[in-house]
């Protein structure tokens, strides 16, 4: 019987949808393929026709119990000391819940914060690990770590490697509770060093980055143990338009999606309010999805410039919008790169901002809009820049482009590449059988 492969995801819905598209891509080449995260995206996972174990980790329940956690996005003290105590209490489930998932398993693979996590336990287990990653955080003196320095500007090659060092302690200052504390003590593992084990361990992983190259190429200097492959689409084939949505699709040219998806605001009335005045001035008609609290909205509430809903897919939906209006997560950057139109960005927090520059450093977007200070006239004039010709053509030059990679193939080209994922039934067959006919 063939291993599975377990993929762990902690995260927002950007986070985790990738990771359901790369499991099925996995289950498609025969592998099985379970995915470990929290219990609100379970549904999916399963639709997906995977098999879904419980991780502690719920960012919904995180973002909308505390919607102040969306203003203090952009200060690194906040987040760290945010994310520190909910990974610290979180984990005390993860060792037991880890190793359900991981029996019995051929490959584990570790996605963001989880990466620490499924480390541990192929350690503890001796399973192959892999990194996958929707972000470049690979040690580079060409490309500064991105949440650090979110523009395209050239740094010196030693002030760039000095701020991946930085950035590699702030990120083991927030999962050092979690890891060191509660996840390799229960594993009878020893202790990372006071710097963590991004100096050692994690920089000879495998790592496998789901982004296209058409929106940032891979840097020179990365290693050959760390291969962009091009974006994981997640596509919910069934999907279609209500008929309320339909009607109003039909009713004038394509409206301009507007939506901040995992996103929460504290005062999403307030910020509502300047998003309709903004489309009132530009003269445009527009799709706002409230998402998890982002804007404000009733599904289905509509006039004649505005329809309402909760959410849908952006990529089922995006390529029936002229532009989109979003927070410039992972996800939904690639999904709008995707469907060939132009990106508005107005960053919340993470890796937001440099998506934000690099679409913008692409033409296919106007430079981001500062979200606790943007203006109605602001915003509007941000939509009149996605009417341009110019910006139009680039963006759907990038769509064709990013439509014509197989991100999902290329992933597995690199995973059996470097032995780590299990031969097939069928393959070890055959070899088999070869080797009784030599």
């Amino acid at each position: 019987m063939q291993k599975p492969v377990v993929i762990f995801a902690i995260g927002t819905q950007g986070d985790v949808r990738p990771c359901v598209a790369l499991g099925q891509g996995l289950h498609r080449a025969g592998y099985p393929v379970r995915i470990a995260t929290s219990e609100n995206f379970a549904e999916l996972v399963r639709q997906a026709g995977l098999e879904f174990f419980p991780l502690t980790a719920d960012f919904q329940a995180m973002l909308e119990s505390d919607r102040s956690i969306g203003d203090q996005g952009l200060k690194i003290s906040a987040m760290i000391r945010i994310f520190r105590e909910r990974y610290a209490g979180w984990a005390v489930n993860w060792v037991q819940e880890g190793l359900a998932a991981s029996e019995g398993a051929g490959l584990l693979i570790g996605v963001s914060n989880s990466i620490m996590l499924a480390k541990a336990l192929s350690e503890a287990l001796a399973i192959p690990f892999a990194i996958a990653r929707l972000q470049p955080c690979t040690l580079s003196r060409i490309l500064p770590p991105i949440m650090l320095i979110s523009s395209q500007r050239k740094l010196p090659g030693v002030l760039s490697l000095g701020a991946h060092y930085l950035f590699f302690k702030l990120l083991w200052d927030v999962m050092r509770p979690a890891i060191n504390d509660i996840v390799r003590p229960q594993l009878g593992l020893p202790l990372y060093p006071w710097y963590g084990p991004y100096f050692r361990d994690l920089h000879r992983a495998k790592v496998i980055n789901g982004f296209s190259q058409h929106v940032l190429p891979r840097p020179a200097d990365w290693t050959n143990n760390s291969q962009v492959t091009g974006y994981w689409f997640f596509d919910q084939i069934q999907w279609r338009p209500s008929e309320a949505l339909s009607r109003f699709l039909a009713a004038g040219p394509k409206p301009v999606y507007i939506g901040f998806g995992s996103m929460v605001s504290s005062n999403a009335s307030a910020f509502t309010q300047t998003v309709l005045d903004a489309v009132k001035m530009s003269g445009q008609r527009a799709v706002l999805a409230t998402g998890w609290g982002g804007l404000d909205g009733d599904e289905g509430q509509q006039d004649k410039q505005v329809f309402c809903l909760r959410h849908a897919p952006h990529d089922c939906l995006f390529p029936l919008m002229s532009a989109a209006v979003h927070h410039g997560g992972a996800g939904t950057t690639a999904a709008a790169a995707r469907a060939g139109i132009p990106s508005i960005i107005v960053p919340f927090f993470g890796d937001q901002p440099f998506w934000a520059s690099c679409l913008n450093h692409l033409n296919v977007a106007p430079p981001a809009l500062d979200r606790k200070r943007m203006t109605a006239n602001e915003l509007a004039s941000a939509l009149a820049a996605t009417e341009q010709p110019a910006m139009i053509q680039k963006a759907a030059e990038l769509g064709r482009a990013i439509r014509a990679e197989d991100g999902i193939g290329e992933a597995l080209r690199c995973l059996r590449a470097w032995d780590l994922l299990p031969a097939l039934a069928v393959d070890a067959a055959i070899e088999t059988a070869g080797r009784t006919i030599a």
